[in-house]
Formats: structure tokens, C-alpha cells, sequence
């Protein structure tokens, strides 16, 4: 479901001159609520004939429940039957009018996002198709049993990756019994356990219009995005936003985790409980990471693990925030027989940064690194809506892309020490290590 990237080549030429005279310039962006409460964020974008659509419903993995994978099967059944369509009928009318459709789900919210020509015959094809597959899928049961066999597949090489397994062990020893420890992909028992009728009731209770973010970017104006929302959502019943989450769980103590793998490497992963989405602690915990594990080969952790000591080819850090606190992680892969060793200095790296902080130097260059990126990151209208349903779906400021440079340019050393001696505790961190350990320690059986 491509489009077709030849009719596109002197509207594209166009776009990337505009964006390079004006990449700093940031559209206005306006919100209102459709006639079924789905919020609306829209910022138009003249320059180019076309128009992306992006939908956040509050359907993630966390409201799986008792069937792990439940919102993943869900999102991709969309594209499988909907209406009069099957996968093959859906497929031929957007390839069609070149439009470009796809869903997904992670642990918050179920994605589906639609880019199509503005011109009346694309976009009403284009638009009909969308409205049909979040209101009126089939989940056929031919083709709920080939998607099903599709992700067993996958999930059987999952097993194959030790950074696959090191991942899932984390997550569930990180938030225990909350709805973020289960992987958004499933299990092989769950996903064999699960029928049209629960694919069906899930699509009831969370493809609501109350439950829902729309954002649109595109050579549109207000009346013509309303128009667009409506169309794309009418059909929905206004239901109610789903229950807030759970808080995540704090950590107590450390806990040490040893899984075997056949592999002359070792993946070790340490992680806890960060930051949510719109947390007041955000920019310094932001800046800090780039300046610890998160600015590549430049990072504290590249500079100690890497560069002086050739334990690691890679490590990095980062915080995943999300609706309630989602994990900070450190992540490195070495060779079997150092990975006591750069687990160690990987951990004393970090206690040495909390204690410390940031130097001027490195927090001066972590600033221009950030600042100077930025407009690479919104460079595009895909890029925008993107941040625009991020923005509606977390109920950020409509100023956040705005007001963004400036908050990172006033983070200070001092408010990176303070946020991460308060909100990074590595007496506290749960660390996974998935690899031949041979005497470094217990063993766990693979799962």
C-alpha cells in the first residue's frame, strides 16, 4: 500500500526547498472535539497536495487484560476485512489512488495512520476505506487463523534473538503485575487462545470516538479538516475514553537476572521505572540521558565502556515515557567472558553521574547536539502529525514543538543532578543477562 513516489517527484522537490529556507518554522496548530468526542489536532501544510492522518485510540497492549497480544492481533486484522473489502479488495483500492495506510498497537495506544493525495477522487477512496476498517472490520475467521499462524512465526524467532528474550524478561520483572510487563506481540498461548469473539469485544470497547485522537496535516484548511475528522470517525459509536492505567510499581531492592543462550555474546539490560509523558521532571532527565547513554559514540557510557576500555561495541541508555512511568534502560552487548566486568563499569558509570552530574562542557554540548537535531525530527508533514497525535493522546501543550528548544537550551547542571539523584536509583535496578553465562553466575531456563 504504497504511493506511487514518480507523481510525487516535483511536489517533493518543492517540499524539501520549503524545508530547507524555513526549517525552523513550525505551523500553527489548532484542536477542537469531533460530534462523538474524539479530540482533533490540526496544523495545515499547503506546499504539497497531499494529507497524513494520524489516529491514536487509547487501545494499547495495557488493556489486554487475560489475553496478551489481544490489541496487536486487533490493529493488524484492521487491513485484513472490513466492509465489503477483503485484505486483497482494501489493498487495490488504496495502491489504486497511491494512498498508504497502516495500524499498529504498543503498550499505550493503537496506531493507524493514512497518507493520501488531497486530489477529490484519492482522498474520498482513500478516506471511505479508513472509515470502514475502524468502524466495520470483518475479522474473518480465515483470517484471524492466518494472522494468528503469522505471529506464532514470529514469535518463535523472537526466541531466537537474545536481545528479544533479555527485553521480555525485563519488562516483566520491571513492572511485575502491571499491564506494561506483557510484550504488545503476545504469547504463543494467549494468541492460540484468542477468537473473533474477543477480537470483536475488544474492538467494541476501545474503537470509540471518545477513546480516540485524530491528527491531520495537510494541504487543508480548519473547514476541510473538520469535514476530514468527521468522515473519519462518524461512523464510530462516542463511547468513553478507557479507565486511567494503574500506577507502575516501585522497586524495592535490585535483582539480578541470568538467562542461558547459546551465544558467544552476552545482552545485558538494566532498567526501572522512569518517566511518563508530560512529567515535570522531563527536559533534565531528557538532557541527562543524551548526555549518559543517549548521543551515541559521544555518551559517558560509549566513552568508559567503549572507547576506553573495548568491552562493548555498543551501549547506550534511554527513557521510554509513557501514560504512566515507563522504564529507563541501559543496554549493552559484550563478549561473554567481560560481562561481569561491563556490567559493572556500565553501573558504576551511571552511580558516578548521579552523584556528579554533567560537566558545562558536556551539558553545553549536549544542548547544541539536541537544539541543532530538532528541526531533522519535524522536517516532514509524517514527522508532524506524528508529534501532533503524541501531543493530543498524552494532553501535552499545543505550544510543546514550540516551546521545545527553549526548554532544553534552559536545562541546567543542577536540575539534571537533582532529577536523577530523585528519580534514578541504581541500588533499585533490575538487570537481565541473556547469554552462556558458565560461571559467572545462576542460571534461569529459557522460557
Amino acid at each position: 500500500m504504497c504511493i506511487d513516489r514518480r507523481a510525487l517527484r516535483p511536489w517533493i522537490a518543492t517540499g524539501l526547498l520549503l524545508l530547507a529556507t524555513s526549517a525552523q518554522a513550525l505551523p500553527e496548530i489548532q484542536s477542537w472535539t469531533t460530534s462523538n468526542g474524539a479530540r482533533v489536532l490540526f496544523a495545515s501544510a499547503p506546499e504539497l497536495p497531499m494529507v497524513d492522518v494520524h489516529i491514536a485510540f487509547d487501545a494499547g497492549s495495557a488493556r489486554d487484560g487475560a489475553h496478551p497480544g489481544l490489541a496487536s492481533l486487533t490493529a493488524a486484522l484492521l487491513t485484513q476485512g472490513a466492509g465489503a473489502w477483503n485484505a486483497d479488495g482494501i489493498a487495490e483500492r488504496l495502491e489504486g489512488v497511491g494512498a498508504e495506510l497502516h495500524a499498529s498497537a504498543d503498550r499505550d495506544m493503537t496506531e493507524v495512520t493514512l497518507r493520501s493525495l488531497t486530489r477529490e477522487d484519492a482522498l474520498e477512496t482513500a478516506v471511505a476505506t479508513l472509515a470502514a476498517i475502524l468502524a466495520r472490520p470483518t475479522f474473518a475467521p480465515e483470517d484471524v487463523e492466518r494472522m494468528r499462524r503469522n505471529r506464532l512465526v514470529a514469535l518463535r524467532q523472537e526466541q531466537e534473538s537474545p536481545r528479544e528474550v533479555a527485553s521480555r524478561a525485563l519488562w516483566r520483572a520491571v513492572f511485575a503485575n502491571h499491564p506494561y510487563a506483557e510484550d504488545p506481540q503476545g504469547t504463543p498461548e494467549a494468541i492460540k487462545a484468542i477468537d473473533r469473539e474477543t477480537l470483536a469485544a475488544f474492538h467494541e470497547r476501545y474503537y470509540r470516538g471518545a477513546n480516540a485522537v485524530i491528527a491531520i496535516v495537510g494541504a487543508l484548511d480548519r473547514a476541510g479538516a473538520e469535514q476530514l475528522a468527521e468522515r473519519i470517525l462518524g461512523e464510530l459509536p462516542r463511547g468513553a475514553r478507557a479507565a486511567e492505567l494503574p500506577p507502575a510499581p516501585e522497586l524495592t531492592a535490585a535483582r539480578q537476572e541470568r538467562i542461558a543462550f547459546p551465544s558467544s555474546q552476552t545482552t545485558i539490560l538494566a532498567g526501572q521505572p522512569g518517566m511518563r509523558r508530560g512529567d515535570p521532571d522531563y527536559f533534565p532527565l531528557y538532557v541527562g540521558n543524551h548526555i549518559l547513554g543517549g548521543s551515541g559514540l559521544v555518551s559517558l557510557l560509549m566513552e568508559e565502556i567503549r572507547a576506553k576500555r573495548g568491552l562493548s561495541y555498543s551501549t547506550y541508555s534511554y527513557f521510554l515515557p509513557l501514560a504512566q512511568p515507563g522504564p529507563f534502560l541501559m543496554s549493552l552487548q559484550t563478549r561473554n567472558d567481560q560481562a561481569e566486568a561491563a556490567q559493572a563499569l556500565m553501573l558504576e558509570t551511571l552511580r558516578r553521574f548521579i552523584e556528579r552530574g554533567p560537566t558545562e562542557e558536556e551539558l553545553d554540548a549536549a544542548r547544541k547536539n539536541i537544539t541543532g537535531g530538532f528541526p531533522l525530527r519535524i522536517d516532514s508533514n509524517a514527522d508532524i502529525v506524528r508529534y501532533l497525535a503524541m501531543i493530543g493522546f498524552y494532553g501535552l501543550e499545543l505550544d510543546y514543538l514550540a516551546r521545545f528548544t527553549a526548554r532544553i537550551e534552559s536545562v541546567t547542571a543542577e536540575q539534571i543532578r537533582d532529577a536523577f539523584a530523585r528519580r534514578v536509583h541504581p541500588e533499585r535496578l533490575v538487570t537481565v543477562s541473556v547469554g552462556e553465562m558458565g560461571a559467572h553466575g545462576p542460571e534461569v531456563a529459557r522460557q
